[in-house]
């Protein structure tokens, strides 16, 4: 996870990202797409799962029309097996805002993933790059005597990461003991010292909250068409291709709910109520998680109102200098 800040005094120098943040369901993609077509601009997703191929059904993925509409970038990065982590997606999101401005156009940063943001935006932590032997070895030792073993290995070495990890995160499990046995150095002390780099670009920052009562119904609304569009048999799609249970992406609200049920575990009314309850606690989270970023401008939204977005985008347009 070096960090990238190598541009960082360019990449304040140049005009501002225009970022939009808020919790799921609030229609920050719809703000964005609005946003791009009348600024000029393109679309980089912030979002931990859309970096999954494959992982359509239940991520809110953009569709066709839309990435018609307005290019994409940040979606689709990954196989599902694969791990992705923080470092990858912010090398990545880096080259995407780099060849957009080459282009003359604004890079529009949207999703609710706030650790990816915040990297994005601030650059992250020194620390090794990945090392696939090491990798491996600690891969095959969790095949051999599972995941929680990793935990208790962590536990040793770097307290204070084992306390923050669950025991199943196998994949940031593996990087934080990656980290020590490449470094001699625990995760926790390197992010400690410098938890984020400097700021590596300006930026102006709408913010899109909604009356908590009405939210909660867009939510519920939303999981359910996530399971009628065809969730489950994405999910089955997904282990006929190879994908492991194990998988990070697995993990991942819906998809988890949806695999308990093609094990058996649960009925489908259950999934669904589940997903539910674990969307609504991960939008609280992230209301949180927002309120604390630096310089965002919030704009309540009306779910129903066909004018909803006319201030943030006459905020935006005079920020950004394009009134």
């Amino acid at each position: 996870m070096a960090n990238p800040a190598g541009n960082a005094p360019a990449a304040l120098a140049a005009p501002p990202l225009l970022v939009v943040v808020g919790p799921t369901a609030v229609g920050k993609s719809e703000f964005a797409l609005l946003a791009c077509e009348r600024f000029g601009g393109e679309l980089v997703s912030v979002d931990s799962m859309q970096v999954y191929r494959g992982l359509d059904r239940g991520t809110a993925k953009p569709s066709p029309e839309a990435r018609g509409r307005v290019p994409h970038h940040g979606i689709d990065l990954a196989d599902p097996g694969q791990d992705f982590s923080l470092g990858d997606f912010v090398r990545a999101a880096g080259r995407a805002i780099d060849s957009i401005r080459e282009r003359g156009r604004l890079p529009v940063l949207v999703g609710g993933t706030g650790l990816y943001l915040r990297g994005l935006l601030k650059g992250i932590v020194e620390a090794p790059r990945r090392h696939e032997a090491i990798r491996k070895r600690l891969r095959d030792l969790a095949g051999r005597r599972g995941t929680p073993y990793l935990h208790r290995l962590l536990r040793r070495v770097d307290r204070e990461a084992a306390a923050r990890l669950p025991p199943g995160d196998r994949q940031r499990l593996v990087r934080a003991l990656e980290v020590y046995f490449a470094s001699h150095r625990g995760l926790s002390d390197l992010i400690r010292e410098s938890p984020f780099g400097a700021d590596r670009y300006a930026s102006v920052k709408i913010g899109l909250g909604m009356e908590r009562a009405a939210l909660y119904r867009v939510i519920e609304a939303r999981v359910e068409r996530f399971f009628v569009a065809g969730l489950l048999e994405e999910v089955r799609g997904l282990l006929l291709a190879g994908c492991p249970e194990t998988a990070n992406a697995l993990k991942a609200i819906g998809y988890h709910e949806a695999l308990r049920h093609l094990r058996g575990e649960m009925e489908l009314g259950e999934a669904i109520a589940l997903t539910q309850r674990r969307t609504r606690r991960y939008a609280k989270r992230q209301w949180t998680w927002f309120r604390k970023e630096e310089g965002v401008t919030w704009f309540t939204v009306d779910p129903s109102g066909p004018d909803r977005f006319t201030w943030p985008l006459a905020h935006a347009a005079r920020a950004l200098g394009r009134g």
